[in-house]
């Protein structure tokens, strides 16, 4: 089982609420045997367009070929203004060739893989991204299992806050363990009963 996690974070390095609510997940995905694979977005050169392929220097059709080679394509991203990143609307937009295939009449080449969306914010957008998300990965024929979702809203991700590493894993193993095992074990079990 291998899941593929695009990190959506705005940050190209350094300390970011939603790397750190990734690695905590990783933690219980890793426990159920889920082979993962993080891809920071914004260390990579990623075009506009609404194409996989649109041109040299571009660095998002390696990274669909990892997004094939998975089991399990986790959106993980902070909040802005109420919507995910600009760094995961490229990547939707540049998606937008899998809906295509559909339209022509052709099966999604990502039927049978898993969603899931790991989000963080100070206030609110969880529901509205998570919804965003879902729909999208529906229309592109990406199954999204019950509790698929970890969305953390805290005032301990204020960019002003400035909270440390350590804290914000403290934090989420209080609030949040239950939450992120649920997550793993529903992959886990939804993908074994794929065999």
């Amino acid at each position: 089982m291998k899941a593929i996690i695009l990190l959506a974070t705005l940050k190209e390095k350094g300390l970011s609420n939603t790397a750190v609510l990734t690695e905590f997940a990783l933690e219980y995905l890793t426990k159920e045997n889920i082979e993962c694979e993080v891809v920071r977005l914004a260390e990579h050169n990623i075009s506009p367009g609404s194409y996989i392929n649109v041109g040299t220097g571009d660095d998002f059709p390696a990274i669909y070929d990892k997004i094939l080679a998975a089991d399990i394509l986790l959106f993980a991203t902070p909040i802005w203004w109420n919507n995910h990143s600009s760094e995961l609307q490229r990547v939707i937009e540049r998606m937008d060739e899998v809906y295509d295939i559909i339209e022509e009449g052709k099966p999604s080449p990502l039927n049978g893989k898993l969603g899931g969306v790991i989000i963080t914010g100070d206030s609110d957008g969880v529901e509205h991204i998570t919804g965003n998300i879902a729909n999208f990965f529906c229309c592109i024929g990406v199954t999204i299992p019950a509790y698929s979702s970890l969305g953390v809203i805290w005032e301990g991700h204020s960019k002003q806050k400035k909270t440390t590493r350590a804290a914000l894993l403290k934090y989420y193993k209080k609030e949040y363990a239950q939450d992120a095992e649920a997550m793993a074990k529903q992959f886990a079990k939804m993908l074994t009963a794929q065999g």
